[in-house]
């Protein structure tokens, strides 16, 4: 008996005399905020900038990298807009790189 009350125990969400589920119920959120910002940006007045291989944003000694990145740009508002999946490297192993692209000097 003892068993079988802390099996009712832990499906139970509420409190007692609520309603017992099988399993939790998982909202997603994440659609929404993304339609949400996207027409954000689009009041802005965003542009995608087709082309764009690869983004890097440094900060202190770390490089936040985008392969193939999806970035929009609004020069009115200033707002850059790049979106994709970052890789987070630290600066010393991308400068040799770095300093390739940059060519001779």
């Amino acid at each position: 008996v003892d068993k079988l009350k802390k099996m009712a125990g832990a499906v139970r969400t509420g409190g007692k005399g609520s309603v017992r589920r099988k399993k939790k119920a998982v909202h997603k959120t994440t659609t929404t905020d993304d339609k949400r910002l996207q027409s954000t940006l689009k009041r802005v007045g965003v542009n995608t900038i087709p082309g764009i291989e690869e983004v890097n944003i440094f900060k202190d000694d770390v490089v936040i990298q985008f392969q193939n990145p999806k970035v929009q740009a609004s020069i009115a508002a200033n707002t850059w807009v790049v979106s994709g999946t970052p890789q987070t490297k630290k600066l010393q192993d991308l400068l040799p790189t770095i300093i390739n692209q940059l060519g001779p000097g």
